[in-house]
């Protein structure tokens, strides 16, 4: 009977026992539990057996036998290793055969996987540089490298990147855990673009906003759909670029539909979620998560009674109970765990997410009404939002501030809340919101956009 404790005193025995064991056994699970079970290996281990089970056509099998090759460190054993990594039609098998390459950190091991970077798979590549990586430095090595940096495939590029061409931040910058007093906790009356120029590189730590849907209510008037988008684009190049290092920005947006102007006209259906992502994606942002916003039926226009009356095929048209929270990280080569450890222990020990989480993508919240402003976030949307992706004391900004939902959920999550709001009629709303406890537990600044340049002289 197969035993690990066997498998181990065999190994000790020497004299190539483990390969004879491997001689008894042709099912693939019991030549699986031996191979994987061998641990670490004497230097004079006879491996003269792994050759022949590279052959096997279980790609476990092959795995393992690979597994072992990397820990004989023997050069013999290179070219075998280079002919299992070109040719093997099992992907997973092919990158531990790179890694063995890799684990030997030898010369010739090196001239290999210079060969393996011109190899169609970015998996295999990616194992490559990371076994090239050993001799950063060296420049031939350095020179392979370097050129990958224009490679096709984007993740190659960015780790090329990271390893050679990343900025080196200041030094004296501002801390990456602290924002401006004058940011925090004010609501401007102006244009966003505008407010946004005035700020320093690098403010805020998350941007959480709904922009205005286009065209649905009279406050967002454009001229054409890809004016919108391209004024949601300069939006959030802004905010990409006062987003500190490696932060988030959340859009909470839904496809939208524009009323059919006749009887004898269709309705028109506009994606907007999906068309601004790659604007999203182009300036450096990096996509990280869908969530779904799933509202009660019964709060939701009825789309589906003229299809209850009918039932006939192509007519069918489901209420739409859903909107979408895309979440962002802007683009950098540091970890999160980089941010995380950026914040004291107090800090991160007083921001833990309490029990009660949600833990999947649809999150059900009821959606919120008021006679001023058609579309107020719910405050649940915000405390998730503000919870999930950010620490206390950090400064949150919502370049579409309507009734300023996010910047009293902020305060009362203990973070600094920037807003910027266009129209009066919202701007004055929330000021009058102030004498309510909206925005009293700490001093807010109501500014004019002017009032505002003032502060930042």
């Amino acid at each position: 009977m197969l035993t690990k404790e066997y498998i181990k005193d065999l190994k000790s025995n020497g004299n190539g026992a483990i390969g004879h064991l491997v001689k008894d056994y042709k099912d693939s699970a019991s030549l699986t539990f031996i191979l994987e079970n061998l641990g670490q290996l004497p230097k004079d281990f006879d491996g003269s057996f792994l050759p022949e089970l590279l052959t096997h056509k279980n790609a476990s099998v092959r795995l393992w036998a690979v597994k072992t090759f990397g820990k004989l460190d023997n050069e013999e054993y290179l070219a075998t290793l280079k002919k299992t990594a070109l040719t093997d039609i099992d992907t997973t098998v092919r990158r531990e055969a790179v890694s063995s390459i890799g684990r030997m950190r030898t010369k010739k091991g090196q001239e290999i996987l210079f060969n393996i970077l011109e190899d169609k798979d970015p998996k295999i590549i990616s194992q490559a540089i990371r076994g090239l990586l050993v001799f950063k430095g060296e420049k031939a090595v350095d020179e392979k490298l370097k050129a990958l940096v224009n490679h096709e495939n984007e993740m190659v590029r960015t780790v090329i990147y990271k390893e050679y061409f990343a900025e080196v931040k200041d030094k004296n910058a501002q801390p990456h855990t602290e924002s401006f007093d004058y940011l925090k906790n004010v609501i401007v009356n102006g244009d966003n673009i505008e407010t946004m120029k005035l700020l320093k590189d690098e403010s805020i730590h998350l941007t959480f906003t709904s922009p205005p849907y286009y065209n649905a209510r009279d406050y967002s008037i454009y001229p054409s759909y890809k004016h919108y988008l391209e004024f949601l684009a300069d939006v959030f190049k802004e905010v990409h670029r006062i987003t500190k290092e490696g932060r988030f920005l959340i859009v909470n947006t839904s496809p939208i539909i524009i009323p059919r102007i006749s009887r004898s006209h269709s309705s028109k259906r506009y994606p907007i979620p999906f068309d601004i992502h790659p604007y999203l994606m182009e300036m450096g942002w990096e996509f990280i998560d869908d969530i779904v916003w799933l509202k009660p039926e019964a709060s939701v226009k009825n789309r589906i009674g003229g299809f209850m009356q009918h039932r006939k095929p192509l007519g069918y048209k489901p209420n739409s109970v859903t909107e979408y929270l895309m979440v962002y990280r802007k683009s950098t080569e540091k970890l999160l765990d980089w941010n995380i450890r950026e914040y004291d222990w107090n800090t991160i020990l007083e921001s833990k997410v309490a029990d009660g989480y949600e833990t999947t993508n649809v999150w059900k919240i009821d959606p919120c009404f008021d006679k001023v402003h058609s579309a107020v976030f719910p405050v649940e949307l915000c405390k998730r939002v503000i919870q999930y992706y950010s620490y206390k004391g950090d400064l949150v900004f919502d370049p579409f501030g309507g009734s300023g939902t996010m910047g009293k959920t902020a305060k009362k999550l203990g973070r600094h809340f920037l807003l910027t709001e266009k129209d009066e009629t919202y701007f004055e709303y929330m000021q009058s919101k102030k004498s309510k406890d909206m925005f009293d537990t700490f001093e807010t600044k109501f500014l004019t956009l002017d009032n505002f340049k003032e502060t930042i002289k």
